[in-house]
């Protein structure tokens, strides 16, 4: 099995268990939500359940617009009954790395705002440890004028190396939906404590957001590469 098959039984499976009538859900953002978006649309037009979907990026809403669902806003519904989302990594706890699009910040306001954060991904994803599979570090959203003293600070308390991360189509730096910049942060090996880690982060002025998602998942489907889906719960 493909990972794209594997992204897409992950994903139908979580709709399949997650999503009922008359709810509000919010839609993640990256390459397995897709599958989570097509699913939540086949069982609209099938089935006729009445969905509220809540966007958590441009191309999330793109999405939600695209396949003839109803979009809202957290102006109208800012309770949300479930969040089906992507991420980059899982630890065994359930801590999720997010950020890899860049839309770490509206992902983590949507699922705060969400009873239940459900995770879709493959095999890739899945690890004991953070950093086990996934290279490109844990993104940290932050105000542009400031991105040189928080890097320092960072470094200075955690260790590590963080990198500006740059456009890929465009000079100069990845600018977020938000206007800011990213850091990724190539966090040193070894165990660590990350409710800890992501509170001190969050206190430096000028850090918007981590993409560290700590005790905020409740479950976790990866689609495995024989055709199964694993599950995690917290």
């Amino acid at each position: 099995m493909s990972l794209e098959e594997a992204k897409k039984i992950a994903a139908y499976r979580a709709v399949d268990e997650f999503v009922r009538n008359d709810q509000i859900v919010g839609i993640g953002s990256g390459s397995t939500v897709i599958y989570a978006v097509e699913r939540l649309a086949e069982k609209v037009h099938k089935e006729k359940i009445n969905v509220i979907c809540i966007p958590t990026s441009f191309q999330a809403r793109q999405l939600i617009i695209g396949n003839g669902l109803k979009l809202s806003e957290l102006e109208m519904h800012p309770e949300i009954d479930v969040v089906i989302d992507g991420a980059d990594e899982c630890d065994e706890n359930l801590t999720l790395i997010k950020g890899g699009g860049g839309c770490l910040l509206q992902e983590k306001i949507v699922a705060s705002c969400s009873k239940k954060m459900v995770v879709v991904a493959d095999y890739t994803k899945d690890s004991k440890t953070l950093g086990q599979q996934y290279k490109k570090g844990i993104p940290i959203e932050v105000v542009p004028m400031a991105y040189i003293p928080i890097r320092n600070k960072i470094q200075n308390l955690f260790g590590g190396k963080l990198q500006l991360r740059m456009a890929v189509a465009k000079a100069g730096p990845c600018i977020t939906d938000n206007g800011n910049f990213i850091l990724d942060w190539h966090f040193p090996t070894g165990d660590h404590d990350w409710t800890k880690i992501g509170t001190e982060i969050g206190m430096i002025p000028g850090v918007v957001e981590t993409g560290l998602f700590v005790k905020m998942a409740e479950k976790a489907f990866f689609g495995q590469s024989d055709g199964t889906v694993k599950e995690k719960s917290s």
